[in-house]
């Protein structure tokens, strides 16, 4: 019986488990160049013994950007900083993919440069409020990307994968999940498109065929995974029936052969095994378990084949060593609620480095 403390083959690498710390977005990239600091190494060397890192939200462009002092890797100052992030997770054993998000029309204009304001696939508003330097501020209007836009935009994301493999990643994670640009183009409720960037479900899963596609050939489909999360409602995002257009998604991607599909399962459980039975690779599941974190139960899941590895939140920031103490039974420190937006199933923002 395969179990969570089992080696699996990712990208080329041998990981020492099936255990991944999932990707929770942070504030600690301050100053003007968006860059990580000796923090952010301390703080993922601290949590190498993860098979898997998947960092917090990295946006691949200036426009990507939807809240304050998140890191960047479209600069070559970004690059160097991150290279000392990699350096020290491998220095300690690990491997550590980069997660690319572009917020999209979430954000602020206030968080852009002069002149620039955030984009979707479509004009359309989310409701609630956006975290700047200034506090919380209304959403606004985002601009509706042109063909010509769109096109940088997937560019943008080619780059910035390039410069994570030059920063010393293992790989990258792209964020097609709670709300950000991939997924407002997979939506019906932000993607009122009638062009071939929308409409029907081949036109809304294009986008995230076409960055997925173009990040592979710049960097190898075997360094490349992607984040999906059917269902969820955060960020404003309306999705009653993903089912046709996630199964189509995943059908079109499955031959490219890509590093893991990294599920954020939501309330639609239903559909987990459909997609696991469609996608041929690598299964990464964070499993739906709102109001609580993900616990020791959801080892389990790879002992009966529902996942191949499985995506901790909230419990990796109150437990570095986190695959020692699951390996044990515990005990598990208790992560301070307050500190970040509802656990793993929310906003994915945590702000203390904690110890054991």
């Amino acid at each position: 019986m395969t179990t969570a403390f089992d080696p699996i083959g990712l990208g080329g690498k041998r990981l020492a488990n099936r255990l991944v710390m999932a990707p929770m977005t942070r504030s600690r990239a301050h100053g003007p160049g968006a860059e990580p600091t000796e923090l952010m190494a301390t703080y993922y060397a601290q949590r190498a013994g993860a098979g898997l890192i998947v960092t917090e939200g990295i946006q691949p462009s200036l426009l990507g950007q939807g809240y304050p002092d998140t890191p960047g890797l479209h600069t070559a100052g970004q690059v160097r900083a991150w290279r000392t992030v990699t350096d020290a997770v491998h220095r300690a054993g690990g491997a550590i993919y980069a997660q690319l998000m572009h917020t999209g029309r979430i954000g602020h204009p206030s968080l852009l440069p002069d002149g620039l304001v955030p984009v979707g696939p479509s004009a359309v508003t989310a409701k609630g409020q956006v975290f700047t330097h200034e506090g919380p501020m209304e959403f606004v209007a985002p601009k509706e990307l042109t063909e010509a836009e769109i096109r940088q935009t997937i560019a943008d994301f080619a780059d910035a994968a390039r410069n994570a493999v030059a920063a010393g990643f293992d790989g990258v994670e792209l964020h097609g999940a709670n709300g950000y640009l991939i997924h407002q183009f997979l939506a019906p409720n932000t993607n009122h498109r009638t062009d071939a960037w929308g409409g029907g479900t081949e036109g809304r899963i294009r986008f995230a065929v076409e960055v997925t596609e173009a990040v592979t050939e710049a960097i190898g489909s075997d360094r490349v995974g992607l984040r999906i999360s059917p269902g969820n409602q955060y960020n404003d995002i309306s999705e009653d029936h993903p089912d046709e257009v996630y199964l189509a998604l995943l059908e079109r991607l499955a031959g490219l052969d890509l590093a893991y599909l990294h599920l954020m399962e939501g309330p639609h459980r239903d559909l987990t095994p459909r997609l696991r039975k469609v996608w041929p690779g690598t299964f990464v599941l964070n499993p739906f378990t709102y109001p609580d974190v993900t616990g020791p139960d959801a080892l389990g899941l790879i002992e009966d084949g529902s996942a191949d590895m499985i995506a901790y939140g909230s419990l990796f920031l109150a437990n570095p060593d986190l695959p020692r103490r699951l390996a044990s039974g515990g005990p598990f420190n208790t992560a301070d609620k307050a500190t970040f937006y509802g656990g793993d199933h929310r906003g994915y923002t945590d702000y203390p480095t904690l110890s054991a």
